[in-house]
């Protein structure tokens, strides 16, 4: 019997991307394209694409991640970009340990690819932000990669609350705190279509790293 497995993108006007991101789902695992008050055709591309669309008018990365994980209904679930800087057929490297019993939660670590870009502030940042995460937790982890995978029903009995960009930080401790064994594997980073809302400008990554700044403050 096939095991079908939740993808949920959270997604903000993306549709350059979208279509090239959808047509390299691997068999078996289904799209939930959780809409974030896109003003292109992204909801529309998506939809004709085959794909679950959800919409969450409340802007937040964390809001849109968990509008789609509340759509989901498979046991296992997936979390990733839509922006084509990761490419799906690596989830089940990512989904593997999960499935194999190994580990709770795993992250793809982020190996850059040529043309991939990824500014030197949000490299920074996301290293200081992955030393404290592997202080606090114990957990042997690099990058707060945005591919990731782990159980539906366990993620949610986690009550995650932050709804910005604290979500998938707030994701990790939470899980350590309750026991979890969270791991990492490499997957390569490529070049996104259309500009990031974080990475891209030094306002974005500035804003994010704040809104994970207190996601670690509050525990």
């Amino acid at each position: 019997m096939t095991t079908t497995i939740d993808v949920v993108l959270p997604c903000l006007n993306e549709e350059a991307a979208l279509a090239w991101v959808l047509e390299r789902m691997p068999p078996g695992y289904r799209p939930i394209v959780a809409d974030n008050g896109s003003t292109d055709s992204s909801a529309k591309i998506a939809a004709e694409l085959g794909a679950l669309v959800v919409s969450e008018p409340r802007r937040g990365f964390g809001a849109a991640c968990h509008a789609g994980l509340l759509a989901a209904t498979s046991e296992l679930v997936c979390f990733m970009d839509a922006d084509a800087s990761l490419d799906p057929r690596q989830l089940p490297e990512v989904v593997a340990p999960v499935l194999g019993g190994q580990s709770d939660l795993v992250l793809g670590r982020r190996v850059r690819r040529p043309g991939a870009s990824w500014p030197l502030h949000a490299r920074l940042g996301n290293a200081v932000l992955a030393a404290k995460l592997r202080r606090r937790t114990g957990a042997a982890l690099h990058d707060l990669g945005p591919m990731r995978a782990c159980r539906r029903a366990e993620l949610l009995a986690l009550g995650l609350r932050d709804r910005r960009f604290g979500y998938p930080l707030e994701m990790v401790l939470r899980a350590a705190g309750a026991g979890w064994r969270i791991a990492e594997v490499d997957i390569g980073y490529l070049a996104r279509r259309g500009r990031s809302k974080v990475t891209g400008t030094v306002r974005g990554t500035v804003r994010a790293i704040s809104d994970m700044r207190a996601v670690l403050r509050d525990g």
